[in-house]
This record gives C-alpha cells, structure tokens and sequence, in this order.
C-alpha cells in the first residue's frame, strides 16, 4: 500500500532559487505528511518550477520559434484551424508535442523550456533534502504529454535520482511459473502519474510526495533517459504523412 500527498506551501518560484531549500521548507511546515519526510519517501516536482528556478524562461513572441529551436527531429506534423502540431523528439531524446516547450503559467510573452538535465536537478533536489531530514530519499522530475493512440495526456518521469525508473523482471517468473522476457514495468512514469492526481494542473501544487515504494529506492538507479526509447528501435518513428513522403522520395530516387 501506498499514499500521495501534495505539498502545499511552495511559492511562485524565480531563477536563482534554491528548489531544495524552498522543498525542505514546506516539508517543515505541512502537517498533513507529519512534518518531516520519511526514509523511503519519493518526492515528485514538475519540470516547470524546475525550469523557473534553473532561469529557463525565455523571451519569445513566437512560441513556434522556441519549439524549432528545442527541436533534434520532426516525427510528425498536422495543420488544424490556426495551425500546425508538431510532434519532435527535442535536446533530452523526449518525443511529444512542441518539444516540451511550456507557454502556461508563464509572464505573457516568455515561455518556459525543459530543464537542461533534470537528472541532476532531481540529484540536487535529493542531495538537499536527505542532508536536511536525515533520510534516504528518491525524487522524480515530471513533465506532461499524450500519449499515442490514446487520448488526453499524463504525466511522465523526465528526470529522476535515488529511485528506480524502469523496473526489469525479465528473467522471473509469473504466477503461473512462466519466464517472463519482455517486462519492463515504467514505474517512473507510474509515480509521476499518481502524483499528479493530487497535484493536479491548475492548483498551484506542484510537488508531491509519494510514500510507500521504499521498495524502488536506488542509491545507483538510472536516471531519466532510461524511459527513452531510441528512435532507431521506434517502429512508429514517422507520422503519416513523413512516411509517405519519405517513401515517395525514395520511389523517386531508385
């Protein structure tokens, strides 16, 4: 059994801030999580107030811009009323919509971009707080996205440390004895989802704290780039419409 706790008391955060003191000290006065943090506890913070801390706010008349220049590689585009979606693989190797690329919850005319290395903002976030409460600690970075052939978005595991983002059983055995070969359960992703049932999108909570997985705590666990696919094993690398045209091209050319 497990339980999710928002946090309450974190401010408007601004470049320069340090986002482990600011943690610890809403940790120190929330009562609804005993005051304190326990050994084993998971602390979940969305990439945004990351981004603002880190000075990842940029000028930006034209969010398009900002998204073409976090862009590495278009996967797939379509035009709607006012126009284009782009789904691109950006600087982390993360593919989604805009590049991760925030214009919500941001002065009017800046948009917000993805922490440079949110593993090593998750490891100075846990290096912080386990000296503060004596304890030992994971923390998840989390960024929203879709997911394909689904609708609506969740959130996912961006960044992480201490803490065990991709489970592997492969190798073990099922209830009925069976090896299992392919099973990687995304426990990253898992526990930033159950985060954001209780941090919700537009409450102004934007750190949780999860307790209960002990079980997951990882001094030496990998970081957030092991939930990344690399495209060349991607069997839906290309959009429709990409594939069409590369495979026209290719007709063209042979």
């Amino acid at each position: 059994m497990f339980s999710v706790f928002a946090l309450e008391g974190i401010p408007e955060i601004v470049p320069g801030e340090d986002l482990g003191l600011i943690i610890g000290d809403a940790i120190a006065t929330a009562p609804a999580i005993d005051s304190t943090l326990h050994h084993g506890d998971i602390v979940v913070v969305s990439s945004k107030i990351v981004s603002k801390a880190e000075g990842r706010i940029v000028e930006a008349a034209d969010r398009e811009q900002a998204i073409t220049d976090e862009t590495v590689r278009v996967v797939a585009t379509r035009a709607y009323p006012g126009g284009v979606t782009r789904i691109v693989e950006n600087r982390l190797g993360i593919v989604g919509a805009a590049a991760g690329v925030d214009g919500s919850n941001t002065p009017e005319g800046t948009v917000l971009l993805l922490p440079i290395d949110p593993d090593a903002s998750a490891a100075f976030i846990r290096a912080t707080l386990e000296s503060r409460f004596e304890v030992a600690l994971g923390v998840v970075i989390t960024d929203t996205l879709g997911r394909t052939w689904r609708e609506g978005q969740t959130d996912v595991a961006i960044g992480g440390s201490g803490v065990t983002l991709l489970e592997d059983l492969r190798g073990s055995l099922d209830s009925q004895g069976r090896r299992l070969d392919v099973t990687l359960p995304a426990v990253g992703d898992e526990i930033a989802a159950a985060a954001d049932l209780v941090k919700r999108k537009s409450a102004g909570l934007p750190v949780a704290i999860v307790r209960g997985l002990g079980h997951l705590l990882s001094a030496d666990a990998a970081g957030g780039r092991v939930l990344i696919r690399p495209s060349a094993n991607d069997m839906f690398r290309l959009g429709t419409q990409e594939a069409y045209d590369e495979g026209f091209a290719a007709g063209r050319g042979a």
